[in-house]
């Protein structure tokens, strides 16, 4: 006689479970990290500070003094 749910092998059964959990974190993890390197501080980010910094100066929301303080730590 044989018994149990008909599924095959209970080990099997939680050996793909396992293996689709594990897929799946490491899914979650592969999306996040493609999601923090899109923000980075480099590239086109540090362009825009730029051009935002230019135009606050050029509104007179801030001095020349400030506006080259800023560059300079801007980069």
């Amino acid at each position: 006689m044989r018994y149990g749910t008909g599924f095959g092998h209970p080990g099997l059964v939680w050996i793909c479970g396992m293996l689709v959990v594990i897929g799946l974190v490491i899914l979650i993890v592969w999306a996040l990290s493609r999601s923090r390197h899109g923000t980075s501080s480099s590239g086109p980010d540090r362009v825009d500070a730029i051009e935002i910094l230019r135009q606050r100066f050029a509104r007179g929301e801030i001095t020349e003094a400030e506006f080259v303080q800023a560059k300079k730590a801007l980069g």
